[in-house]
């Protein structure tokens, strides 16, 4: 038996305009005397409801009040028992998991085994952005209503370590919704039932306008200990860094996420706000598309230049990080050498960045056959990272300096994810993206940002330029059977090796947390950036 895990859980404000500044932006119901409101704002919209339409965190991070995993994370984010209370392995192929008994979904339905199997289906099914949750090939048999087994085709040593964030959905409710398929994040028009929830987790939404506002209730049922005290919580989106600061100094918002490091002096300068601050795992980066014979965004026919590593590599070097950390980001940024961070791969530090060096990027562009450069388009989020379009537009200004004209593409997050998750994939040729592995191991940054996808977009789900090296796959595919530790450490090392070698992206850096709360405010700032209400108290 390798592990086994056991655990039994127990049982006046105001909004106010926003002024000028507000415009277009919803105001809230006064709430009852009395009652304690987290009002939160994200500079970004939470959209579908979907647990497995997108992948990414700040979705999956509001999905994470209503839905639940088998596993769940800690506030120090270790893996800890959630829906499954406990589990084991009976063979090296086998896996048995122990539900929790007496849990309710928010509509008052038992969760038994036949929610998770179907949830083991649905997201492994077309439309969904979290197939690689769970092996494509695994088998999953209910031996009764709160036992489950999973045969795999080979050993898995990680199998649960992303479960946290793989949501378990109501069958009966899905059925009955209409919801049996996955909505996917590239669907335009998903319908009504994009915008439901109903899961077993803390929180359950009472209502939903993308785009204006979300209402978050307690759940009378849930089955964990609460920590919270509050009675409802409205998250608001208000994308202008401007306004959101202007609304948290107000006091008409408690807490908003991003502070613009710019801002952080205003939001300490205040008697009633501060900044919460920490490091985050999140790694933003470059990507090229390597898959096209000719971009169509570039003046260059009958070739596509990222295909010469050459030029990669000139780009690579092109792009002053030190710049960016110091001026864009304030200082609030540590450049990286690959695409995981620094805490999460013991041997980062025996690799080092391509240096700073325009003069050589000018001469790998010259050698390669662009001795003038060329030009490319850039597709870039606005409202997803911090200060994603400000790096953008700092990267297009130092590419101009050794010859490489970018125009660039700044989007909101959900017109920018439509467009480069289109169906077929690589609609972008050059992209800022930001990467949590949700597993916190390095299998997942291969498998997802670098393993070899087809013309069809089948493949890595988040390679938007389609790179590929065959060597890089066997080694993602032997790293996520291997049990020996050492063996395993070294198939990373190697793949990783081949990466920088090839420059196969551009880690910029990880980026700080920064979050602005009133002072009456506590809660729990994790790494990986997701609010949990249930960690939120308003004194």
């Amino acid at each position: 038996m390798l592990q086994r895990f056991d655990l039994r859980a127990s049982r006046p404000v105001r909004w106010a305009a926003l002024a000028a500044l507000a415009a277009g932006i919803a105001l809230v119901a006064v709430p009852q005397a009395g009652a304690k409101t987290l009002r939160f704002a994200f500079q970004g919209t939470l959209n579908a409801l979907d647990p497995y339409s997108l992948n990414e965190t700040f979705t999956l991070g509001m999905l994470g009040n209503v839905y639940e995993g088998l596993t769940k994370r800690d506030k120090d984010l270790t893996i800890i028992p959630g829906l499954a209370e406990s589990w084991e392995t009976i063979d090296p192929l086998t896996w048995r998991f122990h539900l929790r008994k007496g849990v309710k979904f928010a509509n008052g339905n038992d969760f038994t085994a036949d929610d998770v199997i179907f949830s083991a289906d649905r997201v492994r099914a077309e439309g969904s952005d979290l197939k690689t949750r769970i092996p494509a090939d695994s088998v999953w048999t209910k031996i009764d209503d709160h036992t489950v087994e999973v045969k795999l085709t080979s050993p898995n040593p990680i199998l649960f370590y992303e479960w946290d964030t793989w949501y378990i959905m109501d069958k009966e409710w899905a059925e009955a919704e209409g919801a049996v398929n996955p909505i996917s994040a590239r669907d335009t028009n998903p319908g009504a039932v994009a915008f439901k929830a109903n899961g077993t987790g803390p929180f359950a939404i009472e209502s939903h306008e993308p785009g204006v506002k979300t209402v978050f209730k307690p759940s009378s049922s849930w089955w964990g200990t609460v920590e919270h005290n509050l009675d409802e919580v409205v998250f608001t989106p208000i994308a202008a860094d401007g306004t959101r600061v202007a609304a948290l100094l107000a006091g008409d918002v408690d807490l908003i996420d991003p502070v613009p490091v710019q801002d952080i002096p205003r939001v300490n300068g205040n008697a009633d706000t501060e900044a919460l601050t920490g490091p985050e795992l999140r790694v933003i980066h470059l990507g090229y598309n390597q898959i096209r014979d000719e971009l169509p965004t570039s003046n260059v026919k009958g070739k596509n230049p990222f295909r010469d590593p050459n030029v990669r590599k000139a780009v690579y070097q092109g792009i002053d990080i030190e710049a960016i950390k110091e001026r864009v980001m304030r200082g609030l940024a540590t450049p990286v050498p690959l695409l995981i961070a620094n805490e999460l791969y013991a041997k980062s530090g025996e690799f080092q960045r391509w240096p700073y060096d325009p003069e050589g990027a000018k001469k790998l562009l010259a050698d390669a056959g662009y001795p003038d450069g060329f030009t490319v388009g850039m597709d870039c989020p606005n409202d997803r990272y911090v200060n994603d379009e400000a790096i953008c537009q700092a990267v297009v200004s130092m590419l101009a300096r050794i010859g490489v004209t970018v125009n660039l593409n700044a989007q909101p997050k959900a017109q920018y994810f439509a467009k480069v998750l289109a169906p077929g994939g690589y609609d972008t040729d050059f992209f800022l993206l930001g990467w949590t592995p949700g597993s916190f191991d390095s299998w997942n940054v291969f498998v997802s940002l670098a393993t070899c996808r087809d013309e069809t977009g089948a493949g890595g789900p988040f390679n938007l330029g389609g790179y590929c090296n065959k060597e890089v796959d066997e080694l993602a595919k032997q790293i996520v059977v291997e049990t020996d530790t050492a063996k395993r450490d070294g198939m990373i090392q190697k793949a990783y090796e081949i990466l920088h070698a090839e420059t196969s992206h551009i880690p910029l850096h990880q980026q700080s947390l920064v979050w602005g709360k009133r002072k009456n405010l506590d809660i729990v700032q994790r790494p990986d950036n997701q609010v949990l209400f249930n960690w939120a108290k308003l004194n």
